[in-house]
């Protein structure tokens, strides 16, 4: 019961917050000169834009494209919610601020086409941390010349398989994403080489990843 009132609670905080941010928007756009269905449909580009920023950072992780569409999102509610506060004189609005209510509309539009349809490209991934290295071999002794004659009886030993590498569950959990992610898009599961070139690691590591996903 306490862990469902807490929930309750913290939707209920999120609502009103939500609300009021988006009220103060919408009474910036009507200062500015927007009137009408213009001036509500302005606080839902702010929070669309702010959504979709923080869906790219939590399906692809941090990157640089994410981070800045979501600041100038974050950056435009918060201006709204201090301008409505009395620092600014509505009534007779600056030419910055007019001219920046007008030119948010081409600004969210290319926000919301980059995050849409840019593709989590290596100059915007997650670095994905190096594999340990392995420790070096111990050196063997000299063999004796009595034993370097191998017996008619001995069979030759079989090579032994490389050891796989090994791999953190950060790695294994960002793998997972990008697998889910996979699914929903395409309705099969995700195969070795596609994964190898969506996380950028080698051949060897990439198979080890996927036998841990399966």
């Amino acid at each position: 019961m306490p862990r469902s009132v807490r929930l309750d609670a913290v939707l209920v905080q999120a609502v009103i917050a939500g609300a009021l941010s988006f009220a103060h928007l919408h009474d910036l756009a009507s200062a500015a000169g927007q009137d009408g269905w213009k001036a509500w449909a302005y606080p839902i580009s702010v929070d669309l834009l702010l959504v979709a920023a923080w869906r790219r950072l939590r399906n692809f992780g941090p990157s640089r494209l994410a981070w800045c569409w979501f600041l100038v999102a974050l950056v435009a509610s918060l201006g709204a919610n201090v301008a409505t506060a009395g620092f600014l004189d509505l009534t007779n609005p600056p030419a910055w601020l007019r001219f920046g209510v007008a030119g948010w509309p081409a600004l969210a539009f290319l926000g919301g086409t980059l995050l849409a349809h840019s593709p989590n490209s290596d100059g915007d991934r997650v670095p994905v941390p190096p594999a340990p290295a392995a420790p070096a071999p111990e050196p063997t002794p000299a063999p004796d010349p009595a034993d370097s004659i191998p017996a008619a009886d001995d069979a030759p030993a079989l090579p032994t398989a490389a050891p796989a590498p090994a791999v953190s569950a950060a790695l294994v959990d960002h793998a997972r994403k990008v697998a889910d992610d996979h699914r929903a898009r395409t309705g099969s599961p995700i195969d070795t080489d596609t994964l190898r070139a969506r996380l950028g690691v080698p051949a060897p590591m990439a198979d080890a990843i996927a036998a841990q996903l399966t």
